[in-house]
């Protein structure tokens, strides 16, 4: 069966596009790393693609805010093709870190109003920088490509000065309702908190991840391509038991794309 492609977006301040790419070729896709100005200039195109990925960094110096600036590059010159790939029924979106701040900042996360904001990530209730390893649950939620993974916790590096899930009171109704929930961030119990340092940024309904209504958009604050390979983690050769907790996820994506 023929490997999925893989887009990883590339540009100014991006820097997880090497581990993101590494990530999807362990887990059987072939990837390729795209700058935006290829996609610009229609040398290269979201349409020869099943998967589109925009990793961790610091995207244009994060000016004006976090994932702004590419936010607007994408909606403004891209929207047209970004509108017709989420809207084939065989292709996957993924945000993390930086890329979960662009993903909201479109308006792809949750409710997919490309250029209108329902949600926002913010600075950190701690005032500081996060960077260290934590722990979420996965949650029962309409990913399509997390089926058998609900409920388990995975361990995850963070890197982030501004995580914090924010939204009104009505949106996160509708966020939780809809089940568009798929990661949290758990105390050592394994209970959802929004106690610091479990909860490294403060955020809301202890939230570290969301799908859109579809399903087949995921954006999250962790880092899942930082721990594809055991030996990524810092103490594998202590941690009885441990496994690479994210591959599952670039697994499912791929599995997902072959499928479909």
């Amino acid at each position: 069966m023929k490997k999925p492609n893989v887009l990883v977006l590339k540009t100014d301040g991006i820097n997880r596009d090497e581990e993101m790419a590494l990530a999807f070729q362990v887990a059987g896709a072939e990837a390729r790393i795209v700058h935006v100005n290829e996609l610009r200039s229609k040398r290269d195109r979201f349409s020869s693609y099943q998967i589109v990925v925009i990793p961790g960094g610091f995207a244009y110096g994060d000016d004006v805010a976090s994932g702004k600036i590419l936010a607007v590059e994408l909606t403004s010159y891209l929207g047209e093709e970004l509108k017709k790939f989420i809207e084939r029924k065989n292709t996957l979106m993924l945000g993390i870190c930086n890329g979960f701040q662009v993903l909201v900042r479109t308006g792809l996360l949750p409710f997919r109003w490309i250029g209108e904001m329902d949600v926002t990530l913010t600075n950190n209730v701690s005032g500081h920088f996060e960077c260290r390893w934590i722990r979420m649950r996965v949650e029962n939620s309409r990913c399509v490509f997390l089926d058998g993974l609900e409920g388990k916790e995975v361990m995850y590096p963070v890197a982030h000065g501004e995580g914090r899930f924010f939204a009104s009171n009505d949106v996160l109704e509708r966020v939780e309702d809809e089940k568009l929930v798929v990661f949290r961030y758990i105390d050592s119990r394994g209970r959802p908190t929004q106690k610091y340092p479990d909860n490294p940024n403060g955020a809301l309904h202890a939230i570290g991840g969301i799908t859109d209504t579809t399903g087949r958009i995921l954006g999250l604050m962790p880092h899942p391509e930082c721990f594809v390979r055991l030996e990524q983690h810092p103490n594998w050769r202590r941690l009885k038991g441990l496994k690479p907790d994210g591959l599952p996820l670039f697994q499912n994506m791929v599995n997902f794309a072959k499928e479909a």
